[in-house]
C-alpha cells in the first residue's frame, strides 16, 4: 500500500470520521446552534460527553452562562443546514430563523432541540478548562434516539440515506453511514 504524507496542520482529517454533532445552547431569551466535529462520549456511569467549542464563539458564551447544551446528530438532509449552521455567528443572525430550523423543547435543559436528527443529548456542564480550545466535560442528563433507526439498543439505520447520520471530513465533504455488518471476537466465542 501506497504512503503519503501530508501536513501536520491537516492531520486531524485523518481520524475526524464519527458523527458530526450539533450543539444548541440558550440562556434567558438567547439561544444559537453550530456545528460540532469534535465532540466523543467519556464515561458509561454517569454518561459523559466531551465537546470542543472555541471561547470566543457565541454558543460557548450561553453554555458558560446557562452551564448547559444540548447534542444531537444530524441526518443527512440536513446537512446544508449543518454546514450553514458553523459558518455565521449566533451574535450576527438568529440562526433558528435564517435557515427555517425547526425545533422541539428539550426536557431538561433550556436548549432547543432540532429536527432531523438521529440522537439528542441533553447535558449539563460539570467541567471546563481554561484555554481557548479546551473541552467542555458534560454529564448526559437526558437521551433520545430516533425510534424507527434505534431498536433493541443499537443503530438500525433506514435505507432511506436521507435519514442516515454524517461524518465531516473538511471543505464542505461529508460522508454517511453505509452498510452495517457484525462480527464477533474468538475470545466471546471461546465463553
Amino acid at each position: 500500500m501506497a504512503h503519503t504524507s501530508i501536513p501536520l496542520k491537516d492531520s486531524y482529517k485523518l481520524f475526524n470520521h464519527g458523527p458530526v454533532s450539533i450543539i444548541t445552547s440558550a440562556h434567558g431569551n438567547k439561544r444559537n446552534i453550530m456545528a460540532a466535529a469534535w465532540t466523543m462520549p467519556l464515561d458509561f456511569s454517569p454518561a459523559r460527553v466531551a465537546v470542543v467549542i472555541d471561547k470566543n464563539t457565541y454558543t460557548r458564551e450561553l453554555v458558560n452562562a446557562s452551564g448547559e447544551f444540548g447534542l444531537q446528530f444530524p441526518m443527512r438532509k440536513i446537512a446544508k443546514v449543518t454546514l450553514d449552521v458553523g459558518d455565521l455567528s449566533g451574535r450576527d443572525v438568529d440562526k433558528f430563523s435564517r435557515f427555517n430550523i425547526s425545533t422541539f423543547p428539550a426536557s431538561k435543559i433550556a436548549a432547543p432541540f432540532i429536527e432531523d436528527c438521529i440522537g439528542w443529548l441533553e447535558c449539563k456542564v460539570i467541567k471546563q478548562g481554561a484555554e481557548e480550545m479546551d473541552p467542555i466535560v458534560g454529564e448526559v442528563v437526558a437521551a433520545y434516539a430516533d425510534a424507527e433507526q434505534f431498536l433493541n439498543g443499537r443503530w438500525n439505520f433506514s435505507d432511506d440515506p436521507q435519514k442516515r447520520s454524517i461524518h465531516y471530513m473538511a471543505g464542505g465533504e461529508f460522508y454517511m453511514t453505509g452498510e452495517s455488518f457484525r462480527t464477533s471476537s474468538r475470545y466471546s466465542e471461546e465463553k
